[in-house]
């Protein structure tokens, strides 16, 4: 069939025969393919065109061809092509060869069938060795497998046993703790039980005794008023006595401070003053000026420049005097105390404008006078007996107003005060 295919293909067209004519114009295995059964046919009847067909196939193998025109087979041929020989070039006995040719290829096939079935038996016997093999490997996997379940299924198993037990001893724990929770319980029942017996018996003690202390309190009222009214009459007796008096010496009904009379001129000596409230205190203690601050009618007699400078002596003077005579404002509104501040007028080119806070006396001393003679002046001018109170570090200052009765001060502890002020 492929050598008629291919000399169709080669064959002009008046040439080829008429029945494959239409199937010449195809590829040559779509010829082979499509025009089998007609080429068979043509084939079969038309002796001319089997031998075109065969001349191809003579000049291809000339030898193979004279063997099979003589009509013997060669050794080792093809039965195919001996097959396909005899047939186009039919010499006599060539049914016999075609037929030898079928046996040959038969007996091959049988042979190949026999090769390829001992091939796949030994293939199978390698697969089968191959997968128990296989087999093994995976029995002896899944026995070690099981092995460790085993062993994970005992350890399981202990530690389940181990949980139980301890599951019961904490079972048992906490039976054993609600029963003590239960006793205590009831203990504190007893316990509330009795606290409320006793709270309400003092409860009844209570009301008894704030009905003894309302009649304590009312009898000890009534005592207290008889008290009351017989003081009351005789502090009306001494006023009387006193308003008596004071029209009698015609007193003046308000008087000047002694401080306000001293304008320059020396007043008399006053006498010492031994009983002056906060002697006994060290002229450093952070409560000497407040002791002080706190008797009836003191005067605080203050060395300004000489605070000041002991404060805040950067400041230019007229500042130093503002801030300290802001502080004493506030400190005369605290304490209701008479404050008198001294400066020394040598230091002044001028007379100068000062802002004086409500409840503060402020003098210059005169030319020719310092600020120490002006509040040595001031310190005679007080009666004997009136607390009086000088703020100076200055050691002459202080030992002068020690010996005419005033209590000095340091100047450290008014700063220290008008700090909190």
């Amino acid at each position: 069939m492929e050598a008629a295919a291919e000399l169709m293909g080669t064959l002009p067209a008046d040439e080829v025969p008429l029945p494959l004519r239409r199937f010449a114009r195809f590829e040559r295995r779509k010829r082979a393919k499509l025009a089998g059964q007609h080429i068979a046919a043509q084939l079969e009847k038309d002796a001319g065109f089997r031998e075109r067909v065969a001349v191809p196939l003579r000049k291809a193998q000339p030898e193979l061809a004279e063997a099979v025109e003589e009509g013997r087979l060669p050794p080792a041929a093809d039965p195919v092509r001996v097959a396909v020989l005899a047939y186009l070039l039919r010499p006599q006995g060539w049914t016999a060869l075609v037929e030898t040719a079928r046996d040959e290829l038969e007996r091959s096939a049988s042979a190949s069938e026999g090769e390829a079935a001992e091939r796949r038996i030994a293939e199978l016997r390698e697969e089968v060795a191959a997968a128990r093999a296989g087999r093994a490997a995976e029995v002896d996997r899944l026995r070690s497998e099981l092995r460790e379940v085993k062993a994970e299924v005992t350890e399981l198993r202990r530690k389940l046993h181990d949980a139980r037990t301890r599951a019961r001893a904490a079972e048992e724990r906490a039976e054993a703790l609600a029963a003590q929770s239960e006793r205590e319980r009831a203990a504190a029942r007893e316990s509330a039980a009795a606290a409320e017996k006793e709270l309400r018996r003092l409860r009844g003690r209570l009301a008894r005794a704030e009905t003894d202390a309302e009649a304590a309190r009312r009898a000890a009222r009534e005592g207290r008023n008889v008290d009351d009214v017989r003081l009351r009459m005789l502090l009306d007796t001494l006023v009387d006595a006193a308003l008596g008096m004071r029209r009698e010496l015609a007193l003046p009904s308000t008087i000047a401070r002694p401080a306000d009379a001293v304008a320059g001129a020396g007043a008399p000596g006053a006498a010492a003053n031994p009983a002056m409230t906060g002697r006994s205190l060290s002229d450093q203690d952070p409560q000497l000026l407040d002791r002080l601050l706190s008797l009836p009618q003191v005067h605080l007699l203050v060395d300004g420049y000489n605070v000041t400078k002991t404060g805040y002596g950067e400041l230019p003077l007229a500042d130093q005097r503002r801030r300290l005579l802001s502080g004493l404002g506030g400190l005369a509104a605290q304490t209701r105390a008479e404050i008198t501040c001294v400066f020394d007028g040598a230091e002044l080119d001028a007379p100068v404008a000062t802002a004086v806070p409500r409840g503060v006396r402020v003098l210059f001393s005169r030319p020719g006078q310092t600020a120490d003679e002006l509040i040595g002046e001031l310190v005679r001018a007080e009666p004997p007996g009136r607390p009086l109170v000088v703020v100076s570090s200055d050691r002459e200052v202080a030992d002068a107003c020690r010996r005419a009765g005033a209590r000095p001060a340091p100047s450290t502890l008014l700063l220290r005060r008008l700090g909190r002020t």
